[in-house]
């Protein structure tokens, strides 16, 4: 009895100290202390963007209900399929699909197949040999056990190894694998996004750069008109040659807009053409319509619901989880590790009697629990890089949120103010429109000068520019708005 209880007590002080280095091990977690406010504007700009919810589209749906051009529809759905980001963020997901796999088992035995063949000789002046030479000898053995020498050795048989997860560490492993594969998700879905909302861009900016040509070449027509009635009014003698070279001037400048606004347009459809992944060729597109937008305006709603559709929160989020998993892994790597092996199968110093049954079966089965007690610097040091992880991954949680905030509150009012830009810069062309032909009259009246004829139509296409700026600029903002709120990549 009292063999026993020293025996009971010997184990108990063993599995203390095996858990006392663990225990040393503080379970620390990073605060989270995020806040988003519950709305994107102050009380000074809350009426225009409420107004802004009425007949708009909630994010995260389908991107066809955003960009309504069938043109640009098969633009993207040609990007969504041969992109080299896209190709590349599929290829990505592919990779973490692989480590998922692995991690699946990772909680379950091992199980495999062992077949194996070999001989052993021992020396004559060691115990195998001289005990294996005695057996020779022995009325205990049948002819078929007396041993040979050399001792050749079969084995057929099934081993498996099982390590049970006590404290979670192979559980978080799993966890952090879960995690990294719904990030790369993410990751696809923000290339999407980003592809989608470029193309459309992109898409526009021809549309934009087809109505500066349609501008500049009208413009020409109308100073070219202008240097006719200057040159007759020449022969009358009621101008002189400075007004001829001047208006030529002006004509000449136009042209060269007119080049570089072509050239532009090379630029961008080769840009375009890439960005779907294919070579250079014409890009077939709608006319520029004032009255119409190629995009619709996305709903500006509750930012902590809105901003659940971008796919970097999500991914930087879900990185997050994958970060806390490897420390809780880490932290479990100081506890005592329990193990399980097993062998079943046939063995046997002779291949005929291999199979015999039940004579020739062996197995063996074997436990350990080990735990780390001395130089676990390279345990520590996993520990201390998986924490430093850890604590960048929920900054960069926090920074995605706060920028992606910060995004959608300045979109949404560069928005409206784009608006009024738009509205006064659009009776600005108006007026000077009527100033042209207003100073052409005057001109052949003798009541203004050539002067004011240069000075009519260099403001009027200048203001057409600057106007199809804006339009530029404002759709720009569409789209990105698209984008931030989390846009649509189903």
């Amino acid at each position: 009895m009292i063999n026993y209880l020293k025996r009971k007590s010997l184990y108990f002080s063993l599995v203390v100290i095996a858990l006392l280095p663990a225990c040393k091990i503080q379970q620390e977690a990073v605060k989270t202390t995020i806040s988003i406010p519950e709305t994107f504007s102050d009380n000074a700009n809350r009426v225009f963007i409420d107004s802004l919810r009425n007949d708009s589209i909630v994010p995260g749906t389908n991107w066809k209900t955003f960009f309504t051009d069938p043109m640009l529809a098969k633009l993207i759905d040609t990007a969504l399929v041969r992109n080299f980001d896209v190709q590349t963020a599929y290829g990505r997901i592919m990779q973490q699909q692989a480590e998922l796999r692995w991690t699946k088992g990772i909680r379950l035995p091992d199980l495999g197949l062992n077949l194996s063949a070999g001989t052993r000789k021992f020396g004559d002046y060691t115990i195998d040999g001289v005990g294996n030479y005695d057996t020779q000898f022995s009325p205990n053995l049948t002819e078929k056990q007396q041993l040979p020498n050399p001792v050749p050795d079969f084995y057929a048989g099934l081993f498996s190894s099982w390590e049970i997860d006590l404290w979670g560490k192979l559980k978080n492993r799993k966890k952090a694998a879960v995690a990294r594969y719904l990030a790369s998700e993410q990751g696809r879905n923000l290339v999407l996004t980003n592809v989608i909302a470029e193309t459309a861009k992109s898409y526009y900016s021809l549309m934009l750069l087809d109505e500066e040509i349609k501008i500049i070449r009208e413009s020409i027509v109308l100073q070219e008109n202008a240097l006719l009635s200057v040159q007759a009014q020449k022969e009358t003698g009621k101008t002189n040659q400075l007004a001829i070279e001047l208006i030529s001037a002006q004509v000449l400048g136009a042209k060269a807009l007119l080049a570089e606004a072509e050239q532009a347009v090379i630029s961008e459809e080769n840009r375009l053409n890439f960005l779907l992944g294919r070579y250079p060729q014409k890009i077939e597109r709608a006319v520029f319509d004032r009255t119409k937008s190629i995009t619709m305006i996305p709903a500006t709603g509750i930012p902590g619901e809105l901003l659940e559709n971008r796919p970097d929160i999500k991914a930087a989020e879900y990185e997050l989880m994958a970060r806390n998993a490897d420390v809780k892994s880490a932290k479990a790597a100081f506890y005592p590790a329990l193990t399980l092996n097993a062998n079943l199968g046939y063995q046997s110093f002779r291949a005929a009697f291999l199979f015999e049954t039940p004579v020739s079966i062996a197995y063996n089965v074997a436990g350990g629990l080990v735990t780390p007690l001395l130089n676990r610097r390279t345990l520590k040091a996993e520990l201390m890089q998986n924490k430093a992880s850890q604590r960048v991954a929920y900054i960069q949680y926090e920074k995605v949120i706060m920028g992606s905030f910060t995004e959608v509150y300045e979109l949404i009012l560069l928005r409206e103010k784009m608006k009024e830009i738009q509205n006064l810069k659009g009776e600005q062309v108006d007026i000077l429109k009527m100033s042209i032909e207003t100073s052409k009259a005057l001109f052949l009246s003798g009541r203004a000068s050539y002067l004011e004829i240069i000075t009519a139509q260099e403001h009027y296409l200048q203001t057409q520019m600057e106007l199809l700026r804006v339009f530029d600029k404002q759709n720009n903002n569409n789209v990105q708005l698209y984008r931030a709120l989390g846009g649509g990549w189903q």
